[in-house]
């Protein structure tokens, strides 16, 4: 019986499944305007770099809010700021299926990223508070694997609803899980575990990591997980003060450089790859909506898995080294872009390369958030995190935009190449910046 009531508690593992389902629900609200674009572009005739420019309001909305989130989110607390922010998402979704002009939509679409804005800021503060260090990668890669998880299932969704009803509908149904999960998620989190009724001492002992002996912890380093040698003397590995002020943060070099390492990367990929895959395919490969959907859900499947595996490859065998990571997915995408402009005709092969394109950027994807873990205190995260996440959206901004004009002027070739010249900007901008040595770990 004493075991029993000794046994700690692992509610966070609970609360990072909700956050898998509620970012998966969030970023699904963003990837379905990629399937009712080209019916959007139908219905107003629209030009490819008018719905760039719709595409971009959301991470222009996204992105410009990122730094007041990560203040909002300071001071009101996980609880409120990411329940608040999944309401207004879905409440500004549903509102774009009724919308009765470009204006409107355009309005709309900013709005459901300015909304969205808080959700992921307290998606990563929530990980940075219920999760101990050596956890925090895995997690992160939870987090995100959700947050390819729903453009993974938005294609299928999408087909049938546009089969079935009309574009207006996506946005109809889509709006619906938000509000719910919203209310779920005031009533069974709080801002940190020891607020929190489900969590024993134990666990929030655990979390906090007050209950290891620290020359237990450098014995555990020397000995099994960190070594100190050519890699890390390559990726600038050296030990760090937290950054603890929001002053200290807005004067590191290391936050704008993994922010400028994470703009290229999610320009790729939200900019890119989930807003205008759906029109790739069913106009440069003419296949049915059928065909599209199954084909524009490859990339995120294989997101989920790299997430998830990039995470737990940083925590447990990179010995919570992130830019190994970061450095790898951008030589790999810079591969695998230039791969794309002779892509195969035959679906299954085309599917299998964009499943690969996925895997490998998502790889590094997670690093980004927990390299800010490791280089911000507790306190100041979510606004170390809301300059990098701002400087990732504003690559999402660019990205559609820039997509639009080659398309009207060049091809999808130009596209594929402007890329791999991105990921090849952000391998350099990475390669600048330090590596936190781990806590507990000591230079040899």
């Amino acid at each position: 019986m004493i075991d029993k009531l000794k046994r700690k508690s692992q509610y966070r593992w609970f609360v990072i499944a909700l956050i898998f389902i509620l970012f998966m629900v969030a970023q699904a609200d963003r990837a379905n305007i990629g399937f009712a674009i080209p019916f959007i572009q139908k219905e107003y005739d629209l030009t490819n770099s008018e719905i760039g420019l719709i595409i971009s309001l959301f991470f222009a909305g996204y992105g410009l809010c990122q730094i007041p989130a990560g203040f909002f989110v300071k001071r009101k607390g996980i609880r409120f700021s990411y329940a608040a922010g999944m309401l207004l998402t879905s409440v500004f979704t549903f509102m774009m299926g009724k919308v009765d002009s470009v204006w409107h939509l355009k309005i709309l679409r900013a709005l459901v990223g300015v909304s969205e804005a808080p959700v992921v800021i307290s998606s990563t503060a929530t990980i940075n508070n219920w999760f101990p260090t050596k956890e925090k990668g895995t997690a992160t890669g939870i987090f995100l694997a959700g947050s390819k998880f729903g453009p993974l299932l938005v294609p299928p969704i999408c087909a049938w609803i546009l089969i079935h009803y009309d574009w207006r509908h996506i946005f109809l149904f889509f709006s619906i899980p938000g509000v719910i999960l919203a209310l779920v998620w005031y009533v069974l989190v709080r801002n940190t575990p020891a607020e929190s009724r489900f969590v024993n001492q134990q666990e929030a002992d655990y979390i906090a990591e007050v209950s290891r002996d620290e020359e237990g912890s450098k014995r555990r380093f020397k000995s099994r997980a960190f070594r100190y040698g050519f890699i890390d003397r390559m990726i600038r590995t050296t030990k760090l003060t937290p950054l603890d002020s929001s002053r200290s943060i807005f004067r590191s070099w290391d936050i704008y450089g993994a922010a400028i390492g994470y703009m290229c990367m999610v320009g790729i990929v939200d900019g890119v790859i989930m807003s205008w895959l759906p029109k790739y395919l069913l106009q440069e490969h003419k296949l049915s909506i059928v065909a599209s959907a199954a084909l524009a859900a490859t990339p995120f499947a294989g997101n989920v898995i790299g997430n998830l595996c990039g995470g737990w490859i940083s925590d447990n065998l990179l010995a919570k080294r992130r830019k190994p990571l970061m450095m790898f997915s951008a030589v790999c995408t810079i591969v695998m872009t230039g791969l794309m402009t002779i892509a195969p005709q035959n679906p299954y092969l085309l599917g299998l390369l964009l499943f690969c394109l996925g895997f490998l950027i998502a790889l590094g994807y997670s690093a980004y958030s927990v390299y800010a873990m490791a280089r911000a205190s507790r306190e100041t995260y979510p606004v170390a995190y809301a300059i990098i996440n701002m400087g990732g959206q504003l690559g999402a901004v660019c990205m559609p935009l820039i997509v639009g004009v080659l398309l009207d002027n060049y091809s999808w070739n130009a596209v594929f190449i402007t890329l791999g010249i991105a990921a090849a900007l952000c391998l350099v901008v990475v390669f600048t910046i330090r590596e936190p040595l781990p806590a507990g770990a000591e230079l040899e």
